[in-house]
């Protein structure tokens, strides 16, 4: 008796810690990820602008908002064409915020995507929407002043649409 009430305690303890967790939203599967993207493609992330911060209501903490602009390499879904420049607009989340909530890019990096938006403004699709990364970012410290810039250099012979 005495053994089922200490391991129904324990198991009351362990649904408690796991509760949280449960309040993530489930990852998209691949399919549904192709199904609700606009576009879906390898991009190489050419540079990274902070377009503006923002003082969080909750913790005060200052979150910045960027703009990437990336390279069209291949396409599998979307009416862009490859060689064609595309915005990506994110931004932070507050430290310690439950969840992978913001997908960041990063300045040379090659990774498949997933995106929404129309006229070469994106978003990306939902948290797990930035998906293997095929070469990695050259820049990995992204600028947190207002109008400042990374960038890699473009590849001689690329386009520049």
């Amino acid at each position: 008796m005495r053994l089922g009430f200490i391991l129904s305690a324990v198991f009351l303890v362990l649904a408690g810690m796991a509760a949280p967790a449960g309040a993530l939203p489930a990852p998209m599967s691949q399919s549904e990820l192709l199904h609700r993207s606009d576009l879906v493609a390898l991009i190489r992330v050419l540079s990274v602008t902070c377009t503006s911060v923002t003082k969080d209501e909750h913790t005060g903490e200052d979150l910045p908002s960027y703009s990437a602009n990336a390279e069209l390499m291949e396409i599998i879904k979307g009416e862009e064409m490859k060689g064609d420049d595309v915005t990506i607009s994110f931004h932070a989340t507050p430290t310690g915020a439950l969840g992978p909530w913001t997908v960041f890019y990063y300045p040379g990096e090659i990774v498949w995507t997933h995106l929404v938006g129309k006229d070469n403004n994106y978003t990306t699709t939902w948290w797990n929407g930035k998906g293997r990364i095929v070469s990695n970012a050259v820049i990995t410290e992204l600028p947190t002043t207002p109008g400042e810039t990374v960038e890699v250099p473009r590849r001689s012979g690329q386009s520049r649409n």
